[in-house]
């Protein structure tokens, strides 16, 4: 399939190389910033807890999210088209979806974490243990399989006549499955129905458990109030930043012109993933400390190497 990077990125004229650098840029600080924050759920002993457990598995799932889309654009800026394999476009579009689906899925889970550290305190421990921990993250991974997998399916076993020429900056199913010679129509009500269940049933447990938690904080003194919000308060703007995102992306692919679509689209894939370790650290006082004894160790390790 040809893959003519954004049959719009070469027309965007001055904005191309503006969009290149702040993709760029955005890459690198989204490898940094959620490598740091693995590394740093990994070693630390005083992160030991399902959060960063959680945060750790977001922060992976973000880095792999965006490194199936991003370098491929970042070329695709650089050359007037870019071309890409019929199997690697099928396979970027499936992990495009799952992977962020699967954010999704973890901010769910993460949601619950904090329902259960907030309503049930002196049972947390017992409840998130690493078993149950593993289980919600396998769950996760396996119910945004089983939600993209049948479209992913769908679109392979579609006849395909020419010109295979994607108009998009990665092979999105929704550009790639127009380029079938084959009437779409059911298809289309298929995939609606796939997307509704799976933003519907994780976007209704995130509620679930922010409005069980907030009938739980009516209940509290007001300083406990406080203490209980602030733990949950950067996955709440992570949260809201997602679904807010997503929604501004549908609606620009309804109402904005070609080129409006294609840098929302492209800034939303880079967007969030590049938000959410800077939410994170500078939300939460535990892993700015860990960061910094972090960073404050290597570089003396540094300067002792550079010594001797």
């Amino acid at each position: 399939v040809h893959f003519q990077s954004f049959t719009g990125l070469s027309s965007l004229g001055e904005k191309q190389m503006i969009l290149f650098v702040i993709l760029l840029l955005g890459y690198i600080v989204i490898l940094g910033g959620n490598s740091m924050i693995i590394f740093v759920t990994l070693t630390d002993p005083k992160l030991d807890s399902p959060m960063y457990f959680f945060l750790a598995n977001l922060s992976f799932v973000d880095i792999v999210f965006t490194t199936t889309s991003i370098p491929k654009m970042l070329s695709g800026f650089l050359s007037e088209v870019s071309t890409i394999s019929v199997p690697g476009c099928f396979l970027q579009m499936h992990f495009f979806m799952q992977l962020g689906l699967t954010g999704l899925e973890i901010l769910t889970v993460m949601a619950y974490d904090r329902y259960v550290a907030i309503c049930n305190p002196l049972h947390y421990t017992s409840i998130m243990t690493r078993p149950v921990q593993l289980l919600l993250i396998t769950g996760a991974w396996t119910f945004s399989a089983v939600c993209t997998l049948p479209a992913t399916i769908i679109v392979i076993n579609k006849p395909y006549c020419g010109p295979n020429i994607v108009a998009h900056g990665w092979c999105d199913l929704f550009t790639v499955r127009q380029l079938a010679c084959a009437d779409i129509t059911l298809d289309s009500i298929i995939f609606v129905c796939l997307g509704l269940v799976s933003l519907l049933t994780t976007g209704g447990l995130i509620l679930t458990s922010y409005v069980l938690i907030g009938v739980s904080l009516s209940r509290m003194a007001v300083t406990q109030r406080l203490k209980a919000f602030r733990t949950c308060s950067a996955h709440l703007t992570v949260v809201t930043i997602t679904y807010s995102s997503a929604s501004f992306v549908y609606i620009s692919y309804r109402v904005g012109n070609f080129s409006v679509c294609i840098i929302v689209a492209v800034l939303y894939a880079a967007l969030c993933p590049f938000l959410y370790p800077l939410i994170y650290s500078l939300r939460n006082k535990e892993l700015q400390e860990s960061i910094r004894r972090t960073v404050s160790f290597l570089l003396l390790q540094h300067m002792d190497h550079l010594l001797q």
